[in-house]
């Protein structure tokens, strides 16, 4: 993807709310889809890019940019809503850690609103997340 910072996602995005839930931290956030973009890492109202608004840490080494794997959560719930990840975005997956069907990069995972999600960050990731409030 090089040093161009993605701009591709942000058209899914919905005049909804909607809840993301993180775990393990069981932290539940409401997004105002009207409200994005947060400015944030990744995508405009990437997973990411949400997580980061609302105090949840989330590993990102690339900064957001769909260059490492770093950022990878597994969508336990709303996987539908996010859309089909890039071949880009699949080839990052790759090197992942604990790669599942429902692994996506969070800094490319933009939601369009239309189902609350369940995140999972997982378990070789958690000591890099913290929550702030």
């Amino acid at each position: 993807m090089g040093n161009a910072h993605p701009s591709a996602g942000d058209e899914r995005l919905q005049a909804e709310s909607y809840r993301i839930t993180f775990l393990p931290m069981e932290r539940t956030v409401e997004v105002d889809s009207s409200a994005i973009p947060y400015g944030h890492h990744g995508l405009p109202g990437s997973v990411l890019d949400v997580a980061l608004h609302h105090g949840v840490a989330i590993d990102h080494a690339c900064g957001g940019f769909g260059a490492c794997a770093t950022c990878h959560v597994i969508i336990e719930s709303g996987y539908e809503s996010c859309g089909e990840p890039t071949e880009d975005e699949e080839d990052q997956l790759d090197e992942a850690v604990g790669l599942t069907p429902r692994s996506r990069l969070a800094c490319l995972c933009v939601p369009d609103g239309k189902a609350d999600l369940v995140v999972r960050v997982p378990a070789w990731n958690r000591n890099l997340v913290s929550e702030t409030d």
